[in-house]
Order: C-alpha cells, then structure tokens, then sequence
C-alpha cells in the first residue's frame, strides 16, 4: 500500500538542485519507505514554501511545484555510497558528456555543413551566451571526453572544472560544494560557496590536490570504459535532425513545412524519399533519434571512496592512484533517463537551426557576437514542475549498485535493468529501486521511457 506524504512530512525532504521540469528533494528522514507513495497537496504547498529561500531566484520566477500532482516514486541517491561508515568520506561528481561525435549524415545542408567540423556543444555555447544563460564560453569539446586517450578525457575533465556551468559538479558527502544547482543559468545558480573553500574542504578529507582528484576522475572513465555504450547510443542518429524531421512529419501525416524552404531540388528528391517510408520505418528512424537524443543530454554520476587495506571487497570496481599513493573505489550510474518527448521534434529542428545560424554570425568564426546579452525566454516564462523527484538516501544499509547504462538496442531494452557486473568494459543496464514520479491532477501518470522517469537527479 502507498504512503501518504503530509504537510508535517515535508520538513525531512531538503533541497538539493533542479532542473528544466523537475525538482530534487533528498530524503533525511527516518522512515522506511520501500514502495510507490502518494503526496497531498498540503505537502507539496510545505515543499515549496521550505525550499523557496534555497533556490536559485531566476528559477523561482521560471517555474513553480505543481501541488496538483498527487504521487511519486522514490530514487537512489547516487551521490553517496549505501552503507558506508561514520567518518568515511565519498565524494561524486557528476558530469553531463554532450554529444560526442561529429555528425556526418547525407542529410545536413550545405549551409550547415559545419556541423560536421564542429561540435554542437561548442557551437551552442555562443547562443547560450548571447541569451544569457552562462556567463563564460567553456572551453570544453566533448570529442576529447569520449576519445578513449587518458590524456585528452584528462583534458577535457579540467577544461569542465575550469567552466563548470551546468555540466560539471563535486558533491562531497551528498552535498553538492562545486557547480551550479540546476536549471542552466550557470551566473545565477552556483553554489554560495567560493572554490577555493570548496577545493580546501575536499582536500582536507581526501587528502588529494586538485590535480589528483582530476586525475583520479578521468582515470575511472578511461579504464571503465563507461562511455562506450552511451557513445554507441548516441550514434543511432545517423540521419541528424535534418533527416529526421522529415520522418515526424511522415508520421503525423501533415505537409512538411521544411521542405518548404528548401530550395534544392535535388534535396527535394533526397527528402521525398524519407516521405516515402512505411510507417514502421518512420517510427524506428524516431524511436532511434530520441533514445540518441537521451543518450546527447543524460549525466554520469561517478561516485568515490577510499579503500582501506589495499583492496576493495564489495563488489565495486577500484582504482590505484600513484599520483597520491592511494586506493579508491567507485561505482558509475548514468542518470536523467527520460525519452526526449516525440512533440518536440519540431523544437527540436529549429533550435538546430538557430544554434546553426548565430554560430556562423559569431566571433568564433571571425564574425562580431552581439554586445547586447539578452535573457532567452525561458527567464519570461512561468512555467510548472510536470513532476518533482526526490532521493531516498538512508546510509545504515543497502546493497552495492552497478552501472546504469542506457542500451543502444531497442526502446525496449531502453529500459530494461540487470544486476551488478564486474565487466569493466560492458557495464549493464541497471534501474534504481527507488524512484518519484508524479502524477497530473488527473491521476494519470507518463509511460516510463527509460531506466530512470526524471530529470537532473543523483
């Protein structure tokens, strides 16, 4: 039977960041809860009104808790290691990889030929700063994190470090010290904390400089090899957003309007054939870029504690580090799981474009970046929390977690989870226990899309 969270529940569920659609809470409460549990409205009115001083104030202008919702699943607090000893420390860090591959499909135009040369990432860096929603262009490529060479994961591990934004954060204990709090607007939702405190409080515990806590990071992606799948589900999209597109509008029977602004007819006959496909290849072309599509925007939590004695005995993988003399284990989850919606393919394609075309007006290109920093229209909409999720973190007991991966194959599989593997280069799909998702006021709840139903959790 589900539990009933009430309003005098709601001062143990404590803020911990947020997202574009949802919120985390992390749970510091006593009880045990093992199932499905409901929320009153009294409760989410206490939620809201708790952590209100704890948000980033340009998100409480953006979006609000939706206390119509009326229940949730609880999920693992990948933060922290289950069971871990008093006076122990883990520290997390999580990290959003981005698209790691150039595309090269026969669909892009030859006006946006270079997206083939450079990075989506790097290429939205320069719109996100013209709307205002980092502060600095982060240095960062994607291709080095997913190159497989340790110096170049090195690399790109300290150019994310040198501009966190909301692609890299340090949590120490379960509590974030090192990023921002969620949301995208880097400038308004890093954490009070200032590095350098941040940089003194983790070495004070770990015993590890920076460079070595960098490095011990980019030595568990290299030798896990925990970016193989995510880079072979990535690759699914083959066609791009510019073939794609074509495949929606197949789908939903209505006149493409791309094809109306294309000029080419020789790209007129390329598409006509997308439009010619039966409708069961539509949908495996859709179903193919939205599990991609996923797998570009997910985050990997890598969570590490000290080994006593030399080696690790439970089940999690370890690593020496020369550098500092010292033994480690971690364990790896990727997280914010949720299939990208099928209704926003059409927003989809025209953010490409206009990422595409203010790329090839900037400065990086040899062109002037507009002086006037302007607020995109996310910081002019209010909007609701479809749903918010919180972490179920209790550190008496539980059992050892392997990598969540999502898997390349089919949406069903997308979703499926088995138990812990000691491979190091075939991590398998795990699904956590403990999960929230919340219903609409009408009691109806969104089909599960993927190992995990939110967004921009640990």
């Amino acid at each position: 039977m589900a539990m009933l969270l009430r309003a005098e529940d709601a001062k143990d569920w404590i803020y911990k960041g947020e997202g574009a659609a949802n919120i985390v809470l992390s749970y510091r409460g006593s009880s045990l809860f093992l199932t499905y549990v409901t929320v009153s409205r009294e409760f989410l009115e206490s939620v809201e009104k708790n952590v209100h001083d704890q948000r980033p104030a340009w998100r409480i202008n953006a979006a609000e808790v939706d206390t119509s919702c009326d229940s949730a699943f609880l999920i693992s607090d990948h933060s922290v290691f289950t069971g871990t000893p008093r006076g122990d420390f883990c520290v997390a860090v999580e990290i959003k990889p981005k698209c790691g591959f150039l595309p090269s499909s026969e669909f892009i135009t030859k006006a946006n030929a270079i997206k083939k040369s450079v990075t989506r990432f790097r290429m939205h860096q320069f719109l996100k700063l013209h709307q205002g929603e980092i502060s600095n262009i982060s240095e960062y490529n994607p291709l080095d994190l997913f190159s497989g060479s340790k110096d170049r994961i090195y690399q790109a591990i300290t150019t994310l470090f040198a501009t966190p934004q909301n692609n890299f954060r340090i949590f120490l204990n379960g509590s974030l010290i090192f990023g921002g709090l969620g949301g995208g607007m880097d400038s308004a939702a890093v954490r009070s904390h200032e590095e350098n405190t941040a940089i003194k409080d983790l070495i004070k515990v770990s015993g590890l400089q920076l460079p070595g806590f960098l490095e011990l990071v980019a030595e568990a992606i290299f030798s896990s090899g925990v970016l193989d799948k995510l880079l072979a589900t990535q690759k699914l999209d083959v066609l791009d957003i510019e073939g794609a597109i074509h495949a929606y509008y197949n789908i939903i029977s209505q006149p493409c309007m791309v094809c109306k602004n294309l000029g080419d007819p020789e790209l007129l006959d390329q598409y006509s054939l997308l439009h010619s496909f039966p409708l069961d290849k539509s949908l495996k072309i859709l179903r193919d870029y939205l599990i991609a599509a996923t797998a570009k925007d997910c985050s990997l939590m890598i969570s590490f504690r000290p080994v006593q004695g030399g080696s690790a005995a439970s089940g999690y993988n370890s690593i020496f580090l020369e550098s500092s003399n010292q033994n480690f284990e971690y364990k790896a989850y990727f997280i914010d799981l949720d299939m990208k919606p099928l209704e926003k393919m059409v927003h989809y394609y025209e953010l490409d474009q206009k990422i595409v075309i203010f790329y090839m007006k900037s400065k990086d290109l040899g062109g002037s970046l507009c002086d006037s920093i302007t607020q995109g229209d996310i910081m002019r909409r209010r909007g609701r929390y479809a749903g918010v999720q919180f972490q179920f973190s209790q550190t008496e007991a539980g059992t050892s977690s392997s990598t969540q991966q999502p898997e390349a194959s089919s949406a069903a599989q997308h979703s499926e989870s088995c138990p812990s593997s000691s491979a190091q280069h075939d991590p398998p799909v795990h699904q956590s226990d403990d999960e929230i998702h919340m219903q609409d006021g009408s009691g109806r709840v969104r089909p599960r899309r993927g190992p995990t139903v939110v967004r921009d959790v640990w």
